[in-house]
């Protein structure tokens, strides 16, 4: 039976590496642009009790701290917050962490922490519709869309040089992708990184167990962002894109996954709560709530 205790619970609510507000024009701007952070407080209560410690990463509500800085929008920020992330997982040396986000920048932490802390011997699966492979060059200034590149140890220097380890690109691979920026699809495949559509994953998981098995590695992390989800199936992220992975295909995944190798590192990531955000501001409508 899995050692729960050494699992770390990472509660990391960062959402300054997204600018998305004007994807949800039905909700007021700063709501949605702090919409990841309420998101992940509700992955931590919904999640199912554990005895995983848990612990959470201080994060900044204000709105207007967001300048870009060097090609990344609050950058300096998401600096103070990386240190913070870093410090608690020196301080707890999990064996393994499971990350409730957040955009996807919280990924970036564990998964390169983990990437130390087993060298050589790790494959990551970014389960995600887009790849996140944008550089602070690139016109889109969120790091959430940076993050896979990130832990491939390509970026911005100063966040590069605080991370702890880096992954291969040949230990890479995206799942699920079916929406890329402007010129990533090239890099995507200048770059060599292998992806897999919804449709080569929706039968079954061989695809990638075979590819895991092309790795010789015997450790895994998996990123699931939640706009991986087809939306017939359900709204829970921030991309709308048809023809995605359900909500079944994306478990069968990663628990096929976890069935064959060390799973040591999952984190879920970019869910954007818009019931739940119009309720609260429901509520904080009604009298005698205050």
């Amino acid at each position: 039976m899995e050692d729960k205790t050494s699992t770390l619970r990472l509660i990391y609510p960062q959402w300054q590496g997204g600018i998305v507000n004007h994807w949800m024009p039905d909700l007021p701007a700063d709501d949605a642009s702090r919409g990841y952070y309420l998101g992940a407080q509700l992955l931590n209560i919904l999640a199912p009790p554990s005895p995983q410690k848990t612990v959470e990463v201080p994060i900044s509500l204000d709105i207007n701290d967001r300048e870009t800085d060097l090609g990344i929008s609050a950058r300096k920020v998401i600096l103070k917050q990386t240190k913070a992330a870093l410090e608690l997982l020196h301080e707890n040396a999990p064996e393994k962490i499971i990350t409730l986000g957040g955009e996807c920048s919280v990924s970036v932490v564990p998964f390169t922490y983990l990437a130390a802390k087993y060298p050589d011997d790790i494959a990551i699966v970014w389960i995600d519709a887009h790849p996140d492979i944008n550089l602070p060059y690139d016109e889109y200034k969120g790091y959430h869309a940076m993050a896979l590149t990130a832990c491939l140890g390509m970026g911005d220097e100063e966040i590069l040089q605080l991370l702890p380890g880096m992954f291969k690109v040949s230990n890479t691979l995206i799942v699920g992708l079916r929406s890329w920026d402007e010129g990533m699809k090239e890099r995507q495949k200048n770059l060599g990184i292998k992806g897999l559509s919804p449709e080569e994953v929706a039968k079954d998981s061989s695809s990638i167990l075979k590819w895991l098995k092309g790795t010789g590695a015997s450790k895994v992390v998996v990123h699931f962002d939640m706009d991986v989800i087809d939306p017939a199936d359900m709204i829970a992220g921030v991309g709308v894109e048809p023809n995605g992975m359900k909500i079944d295909e994306v478990v069968r995944v990663i628990n096929n996954i976890a069935s064959k190798y060390d799973l040591v590192g999952l984190t879920v990531a970019e869910p954007m709560p818009r019931i739940a955000i119009k309720l609260r501001n429901m509520l904080d409508r009604l009298p005698l709530l205050k």
